[in-house]
């Protein structure tokens, strides 16, 4: 439960639960949580005029000939069906074997994808930091 809120469950989706239950709900979320950050901050860089440099294809197509938001999926400037293919199957990839969550590499707590890496920056900071930093995150 997180202030101010507190528990807040109103689809009954922990009545009964169990802490095996409650932590891989608690590591979705925080997990597509990161996913919906990253999105914005993407349609906004990209609304704003910012796009790679360079080509997207060997045929010569520039990373800003396609359109932002939706129009860049569906519609006559769309990008390529193989093209939006390898984007999803490149998503696909990173949800089933990067980023989750594996046994064994020290992770502190559900949605720690860490495994192992990038513990010198975390590890600076003192436990009730820790907290209030993963508080943020999950009241975000």
């Amino acid at each position: 439960a997180q202030p101010p809120i507190g528990f807040f469950d109103p689809l009954g989706l922990l009545d009964e639960a169990d802490q095996e239950r409650f932590d891989r709900l608690r590591y979705v979320e925080v997990k597509h949580g990161r996913i919906a950050q990253l999105a914005f901050l993407g349609n906004i860089f990209t609304r704003a005029g910012g796009h790679f440099g360079g080509n997207i294809d060997s045929a010569g197509h520039a990373f800003d000939s396609y359109p932002n938001g939706w129009a860049a999926i569906y519609g006559a400037d769309a990008i390529p069906v193989k093209g939006a293919v390898q984007i999803f199957s490149f998503i696909g990839l990173l949800e089933v074997a990067v980023m989750k969550d594996m046994d064994g590499f020290g992770n502190e707590f559900p949605g720690d994808l860490r495994n192992g890496t990038f513990k010198s920056a975390w590890d600076k900071f003192d436990e009730e930091t820790k907290l209030q930093k993963r508080a943020i995150e999950l009241n975000n």
